[in-house]
C-alpha cells in the first residue's frame, strides 16, 4: 500500500460518488484531457473508462508516478511526467481544445493556478480547468469585493477566468481525511473586455502593494505606486479614504492599466 506523503501534500480521493461527480462536469470522450496530481490513479481510471483521446499524467512523486507507469503500461493514449507542475513547461506540450483536471496539493494549489492564469498565449489551448482547493482557498477565488475573503487571488483568477460551477466535498471523501473542507471548481478562460492589462505580473505586483496593508487606506499603496499619485487619483477617479476590500476587480485592472502607461 502507497502511503501518502505529508511534505508533498497528499490526500488521496477515494470516494467514488466525488469522482463520478467530477467527470459528470466534462465530456471526456474523444478529448484531450490532463490530469494534475494523479496520485494512485482513482480518478485517472475513470477518466480511462470514458476513452479520451489522450490522456497526460504530472506527477512529482516518483514512487506514485512508477506505481501509474506500470498500472496503464496497456493504454497507448497515456503520457506520464514525473515532474513538479510549477517548474514544467505544460503550455509547451499542452494540445488545443484540452481539460485540465487535478486534485491539488493544497499546499501549492494558488500557485498551480496562477501559473495557468500566466499562460503566455491568451486565450490559452484549455478549454477548462476542474480543480480541487482547500475551501479556504477557494472561498478566496469566488469572494466579491468588499467581503473579507476578497483579495488578490480573487482579483488574479477574475481577469483570465470566469467559475462556472462549484461543489463541496467532505473530509472523509479522502485518505489520509484531511482536517478541511474541499470545493471543487470548474474554471472557463475568458477574455475580459474590462482587463486592458499587457503584463499580468503587473497586476500581481499592484494587488501585492495594496493588501500587503489591507487594512489601510489605499492612498498608501497610491504613494508607492505612482510618483504623482493625487494626479494619477484624479484621472482614475478614485477615492484614496478606501481600503483595498472595497475596490471592484475592474478598478484594479483600471489601476494596472494606468500604471502601465506612465511609469
Amino acid at each position: 500500500m502507497i502511503r501518502p506523503k505529508k511534505s508533498l501534500g497528499q490526500n488521496f480521493l477515494t470516494d467514488d460518488n466525488i469522482l463520478n461527480k467530477i467527470l459528470s462536469l466534462v465530456e471526456v470522450k474523444n478529448r484531450n484531457i490532463i490530469e494534475i496530481g494523479p496520485g494512485t490513479g482513482n480518478l485517472t481510471k475513470k477518466i480511462l473508462e470514458k476513452r479520451p483521446k489522450n490522456l497526460l499524467l504530472i506527477e512529482k512523486d516518483q514512487l506514485l508516478a512508477d506505481n501509474l507507469q506500470e498500472k496503464l503500461s496497456s493504454f497507448r493514449n497515456v503520457k506520464i511526467f514525473n515532474e513538479d507542475i510549477l517548474k514544467f513547461n505544460l503550455e509547451k506540450i499542452i494540445e488545443k481544445n484540452s481539460i485540465i483536471i487535478g486534485n491539488l496539493p493544497y499546499n501549492i494549489s494558488s500557485q498551480i493556478l496562477i501559473k495557468l492564469i500566466k499562460f503566455q498565449k491568451w486565450p490559452p489551448k484549455y478549454n477548462k480547468l476542474i480543480l480541487m482547493f482547500q475551501k479556504e482557498v477557494a472561498d478566496k477565488i469566488l469572494a466579491q469585493h468588499k467581503t473579507s475573503d476578497y483579495g488578490r487571488l480573487t482579483i488574479i483568477t477574475s481577469s483570465r477566468l470566469k467559475v462556472t460551477n462549484h461543489f463541496n466535498v467532505l473530509p472523509n471523501s479522502f485518505y489520509p481525511v484531511p482536517k478541511v473542507k474541499s470545493t471543487v471548481l470548474v474554471l472557463k478562460p475568458i477574455i475580459n473586455k474590462n482587463f486592458n492589462v499587457k503584463k499580468i505580473e503587473n497586476l500581481e505586483l499592484i494587488s501585492h502593494i495594496f493588501f500587503s496593508q489591507k487594512r489601510k487606506m489605499i492612498n498608501k499603496g497610491f504613494k508607492k505606486i505612482f510618483k504623482n499619485y493625487l494626479e494619477a487619483q484624479k484621472k482614475l477617479n478614485i477615492n484614496l479614504n478606501l481600503r483595498p476590500s472595497d475596490l471592484t476587480q475592474n478598478e484594479f485592472f483600471k489601476i494596472t492599466h494606468y500604471f502601465e502607461k506612465n511609469s
